[in-house]
């Protein structure tokens, strides 16, 4: 669980965000809530604005319009907190090769002047089964040991609020099934987990709520069931079948290209 104070209410609370390169507008308007503890999932395809949402929830990137606030605190106004507050896993492993898989997590703790290093070294590697490989130097590792060691130096000083931002790309089906496993326990230790991703089936597996996000829009926000109600239920040959998340965004991404072009 983690040290840092929260607040009442959502953990993540975002309103009429906008952001815009010259003409380019890649955020219009987008408005969502993360409940403490919970796995949010903002879906969408590359491009739909989806990391420029993440920079600006982690004080990275100015929005042009809107406010945001993690753990109670404003991203615009009161930005140290909210980097107190946080962690980001960005697309791809920043591990140091060199360095063993425990001198890692030790330099982090180091570098957040964090009392007894070895001892949250050790303790990270048990929570994420590295112990055996802590010796080793992380060049060794397999894409979803480094992603999970990753994750784990993120969790250093334990942040109310992780952000992952398309945590399993490049991992082959193995690895992503480690990682998946690793998020929900975070949440099941009361991490409020933010992800982004646009594997349809990662936000069916892992995912409280999950948000749409197409071209700088929200086309819905609901639980997995909440989205497949929106979909009447296909019957083939007699057999009812649910609709599937990946119907579910299909049609409603392709309803929105179609307004697009009207």
């Amino acid at each position: 669980m983690s040290t840092h104070t929260t607040t009442a209410g959502p953990a993540i609370s975002v309103r009429g965000l906008e952001k815009s390169y010259k003409t380019l507008h890649v955020l219009r308007g987008v408005d969502f809530d993360v409940a403490p503890g919970s796995i949010f999932a903002l879906l969408g395809s590359n491009g739909a604005g989806k990391t420029t949402a993440v920079k600006i929830l982690s004080t990275l990137l100015k929005a042009d319009a809107g406010a945001a606030s993690v753990n109670g605190f404003d991203v615009a106004t009161q930005a140290p907190d909210v980097r107190e507050s946080i962690s980001l896993t960005g697309q791809f492993a920043a591990v140091d090769e060199i360095l063993t898989g425990r001198e890692n997590l030790v330099l982090v703790a180091r570098l957040r002047h964090l009392k007894d290093p070895g001892g949250i070294a050790d303790d990270l590697l048990r929570r994420f089964s590295l112990t055996e490989a802590g010796a080793r130097k992380a060049s060794t590792y397999s894409g979803g040991m480094r992603r999970r060691l990753d994750i784990a130096m993120s969790l250093v000083g334990g942040p109310p609020v992780i952000f992952l931002d398309e945590p399993t790309t490049g991992l082959d089906p193995e690895g992503r099934i480690e990682v998946w496993q690793t998020v929900k326990e975070l949440a099941g230790r009361g991490t409020t987990v933010l992800l982004t991703t646009q594997y349809l089936d990662e936000a069916e597996h892992l995912a409280d709520r999950i948000a749409i996000l197409h071209e700088g829009r929200i086309l819905v926000n609901g639980t997995l069931t909440e989205l497949k109600q929106l979909l009447p239920p296909a019957k083939v040959e007699y057999v009812e079948k649910q609709p599937t998340l990946e119907d579910v965004f299909l049609a409603l991404v392709g309803a929105a290209g179609r307004k697009e072009q009207s």
